[in-house]
Formats: structure tokens, C-alpha cells, sequence
């Protein structure tokens, strides 16, 4: 009987190896007793889905828990993205959502994602406490979760279609007008929720759009759901070999994230997508404001806000800490490497439709491309070039990893360490600009090393001398 545990992005598991509906059943029940404690109970709950196997049935069974445990269900009617449920909630004043999604993951998994009542995704002691109560009901049960007894009381699940209500609020932060005389326009939703939201909008709006992998597909066409560039390079090559397109939208499974091709097929990271929307919407905006990234994510963000004289929030990994800063007012824009991001008064969760509709209004109203936008940026700030590989761990060397943080050497690559963080990680910030950032995987033998210079000599330089410090 193995046990329930939540990540920065909820709880995600193999289907029907972990993810199966007794512990399904275990978790939802913990999330109504955790809602129920909190006194929210009456508020409602939200629960969708996205486009993975059985998705609507694991929704229906978490709605049959939810209503036996008398709280009140909103059940989406169709695969439904995160940043839309977290709109939801908002708008509904429920008690949350729970959003069957497994995000980027290959199709073999599937997850529960909890957003609370303020739009983010779970904090820390959210997910503890649930993650508690679902492996005390796991020991109570010995593992077979708990059953539903009785029928539901009438009129306590309901159905909804969030989407029109998201679609209506995105046209008073996004320049349609602006983005419909762009001119082409790729469109690639990865068989995901996304279907029909950013294609769906620019039509109505008369833009030239052309989509592919825009219908549902569990095995998401056999490549993990997610819009890096290595997994769409058919979307790549459409974009490059169309003379009449400008650019290129992806959205992951759950269109939490973003991914981004200029119109000559370049992929661009999405560190740099937010460096240039921080500029960008500095300058249109005028909300006031600083910008929030996490340890991970590129300084040349931090470059862009020197330039505006606007205050850098640096957050721990998760968007639930950048969330936490929109839904206060603090900043224009946060955003994280792996592509999430949202903007001052709107949802406290990861965007990609929103980032996707930023980017081409941004390239609408500027007229130039990405690249040469970056490279304008370059010009005023500084070249930032980013990269993060993964090191696994021998069984010898992942027991010493925790002594080699704590002595970390005074140079690599003979760069000078200017400073050491601790806040994610171990961050080591080096007397030129650049940096390297040591983080341990929680589940695996694995440490992330990110790294960040001015010239791609530098990078691999840095890399080198931080994988060697690592193995030996």
C-alpha cells in the first residue's frame, strides 16, 4: 500500500498503478474533510478534468464524494484548463477546485491538482494536510479508500461551461483588434484543454488562424504534453515553412504553459518570453508594481526591472508563491522557466492561453519579430544565456549531496561565488552575473543544475564545473 504524497503541482501518479479509483476516492475525501474543516463546505467545489483516459469518469466519481460528504459540486462538461477553473473559482466565490490533470506529464499519468478559494495553486500547509488525512483514511482503509454509500442529495451537483465566462474577461486585457491584423497565425493546443480557446478567440475576432493537434487525444499524439521545443517540431516546421505566419502559440495539456516560435521556426525559451513581455507591458500597462521569478528562472528579468526601476520578488520553485503576490497586488508580471506565468488582476495561476495572447498582441503593436525584440533587449540590458540539465545520483553520491551544499567552493570555472542562497535549493551567485543553482528532486536521484552567463562559453563552462563538483 503505498502512500499518497503531493508535489508543488499536487498529486500525480501511473494509471492504474497508483492512480486508481480507491485512491482517487482517498484524496477527494480528504480534500472535502480538509474544506469541510475550514468551514467552506457551503462555498462549493469545482472539479474538472483534462484530456487523459477516463478523466470525466475520476471527475464524476470525486463529484459522487463530494456530494455524499454534503458539499456542493460545479462539474465542468468538458475537459476544462487550469487557469479557467482558477477563473472559476474566483467568480463562483467556491471553496476551490480539483482539477483531474496530470499538466505536461506523459499520458501514462494522471494527478489531482487542489486549488483553494483564492485561485492559486495549494500552499505548502494546504497540501500537507490533505496528504494527511489521505493516508490516515489509506491505513483506516487499508488502502481500498473509502465507498460511497447513499445516493446524493438532490441539486448538489451541477453542471457548468466556465468557458465562455474566461473567453468574456480575456477580452478586457487583450487587444484583439491589435492581434487580428498581426497576420498568420499556428496554433497548437497538443490535443489538450486548450482546444478551442486561443483558436476559438481569434477567429471570432477575424485573425488568420490555422491549427493543428487540435482535437482530443489521451495519448497526446505520443509525445508528453508539453510545448518544449524537442517535442514540437511539427509545429516548428509548419511555422517555418509558412511564409504567411508570424507566429507560433502552444499551450501544454492543462494550457497552464506557454510555448512560443517566431516566425522563422526559432523556438523561444520561455525566460526570455517574459523578460520581453515585462518590458512590453511595463510600457502599455502602467499598473505600477514589481515583477516576481522564481530562483530558477533568468535574471534577465531582473535586468529589464533595473531598467524600469521596478523591485524583483525571487520565489521558491511553484507558482503557488508567484500566485500568492498577484493575488496581493504586488506585481505587473511573474513567471517561472518552465514556462508559467499571469499578470497583475488576473488569475493567480499559471497562464497559457493568457501568455499566448500577450505574445501576439506585444508582436502586433511592436511589428517586428520575437528575435529581434531580444535582440533590441540585448542591446539595452545585457545578453542572458540559461540552460538546466538533470544529474543522476549514484547511491554513494546522493549520501554526500547534502555535505556538498555545505561547502560550496569559492570559484567555478574560476568565477568567483559573489554569494550563496539557500531560499530553493543552493543558488550560487557569481561575481560576473551569471549563476548556478543546485536542486535536489524530492522523489528521484536526481539534482537539476541550472546556470545562467553571458556568452554560451561561459554556460558551458559553469555546467562542466558544477557537474564535476556534483560526481566527485
Amino acid at each position: 500500500m503505498g502512500r499518497i504524497v503531493f508535489g508543488t503541482s499536487g498529486w500525480r501518479g501511473v494509471l492504474c498503478e497508483d492512480f486508481t479509483f480507491a485512491n482517487v476516492r482517498t484524496v477527494i475525501k480528504a480534500i472535502a474533510d480538509h474544506v469541510s474543516g475550514a468551514g467552506d463546505a457551503r462555498k462549493g467545489l469545482i472539479v474538472g478534468y483534462d484530456t487523459r483516459f477516463m478523466g470525466e469518469h475520476f471527475a464524476g466519481e470525486a463529484a459522487r464524494v463530494l456530494a455524499e460528504a454534503g458539499i456542493r459540486v460545479y462539474l465542468c462538461g468538458r475537459d476544462t484548463p487550469t487557469p479557467v477553473l482558477s477563473h472559476a473559482i474566483l467568480e463562483k466565490s467556491a471553496a476551490g477546485a480539483i482539477n483531474f490533470t496530470a499538466s505536461h506529464n506523459p499520458y501514462t499519468y494522471n494527478g489531482i491538482k487542489f486549488s483553494p478559494s483564492w485561485g492559486g495553486p495549494a500552499l505548502p500547509e494546504t497540501t500537507r494536510d490533505i496528504e494527511s488525512r489521505a493516508n490516515t483514511l489509506l491505513a483506516q482503509t487499508g488502502g481500498k479508500g473509502p465507498r460511497i454509500t447513499g445516493v446524493p442529495e438532490a441539486g448538489l451537483i451541477r453542471d457548468i461551461d466556465p468557458r465562455d465566462s474566461y473567453l468574456k474577461t480575456l477580452e478586457n486585457k487583450i487587444d484583439f483588434e491589435a492581434v487580428a491584423g498581426l497576420g498568420g497565425i499556428a496554433v497548437n493546443p497538443l490535443f489538450g484543454t486548450g482546444r478551442g480557446y486561443l483558436d476559438g478567440a481569434l477567429l471570432r475576432h477575424k485573425a488568420r488562424v490555422q491549427v493543428i493537434n487540435g482535437h482530443r487525444d489521451p495519448y497526446f499524439g505520443g509525445f508528453p504534453p508539453e510545448p518544449a521545443e524537442m517535442y514540437i517540431q511539427d509545429f516548428v516546421s509548419l511555422v517555418k515553412n509558412d511564409p504567411e505566419i508570424r507566429v507560433g502559440l502552444a499551450t501544454d495539456g492543462d494550457a497552464d504553459r506557454f510555448g512560443i516560435v517566431d516566425g522563422d521556426g526559432s523556438y523561444i525559451e520561455p525566460n526570455y518570453i517574459i523578460a520581453l513581455l515585462l518590458d512590453y507591458l511595463v510600457k502599455t500597462r502602467h499598473t505600477g508594481g514589481g515583477v516576481a521569478r522564481s530562483v530558477a528562472t533568468s535574471h534577465l528579468i531582473d535586468a529589464v526591472a533595473a531598467k524600469h526601476g521596478i523591485k524583483v520578488y525571487e520565489t521558491p520553485v511553484g507558482f503557488k508563491y508567484i500566485g500568492e503576490l498577484i493575488s496581493q497586488n504586488k506585481i505587473i508580471i511573474g513567471g517561472e522557466e518552465s514556462a508559467g506565468l499571469s499578470i497583475h488582476g488576473h488569475v493567480p495561476e499559471k497562464d497559457g492561453i493568457l501568455a499566448c495572447f500577450l505574445v501576439a498582441e506585444m508582436m502586433a503593436r511592436d511589428g517586428r519579430s520575437l528575435r529581434e525584440m531580444l535582440e533590441e533587449l540585448y542591446a539595452e540590458v545585457g545578453r542572458f544565456i540559461t540552460k538546466r540539465v538533470n544529474i543522476t545520483l549514484s547511491q554513494e553520491v546522493e549520501q554526500w549531496f547534502s555535505g556538498k551544499m555545505a561547502s560550496i567552493p569559492a570559484s567555478f570555472a574560476g568565477i568567483h561565488v559573489a554569494e550563496v542562497t539557500t531560499l530553493d535549493g543552493t543558488k550560487c551567485l557569481l561575481d560576473d552575473g551569471g549563476w548556478l543553482l543546485f536542486r535536489k528532486s524530492g522523489t528521484e536521484p536526481v539534482v537539476r543544475l541550472y546556470a545562467e552567463a553571458s556568452s554560451e562559453d561561459k554556460l558551458k563552462a559553469i555546467l562542466a564545473a558544477g557537474r564535476e563538483f556534483i560526481l566527485t
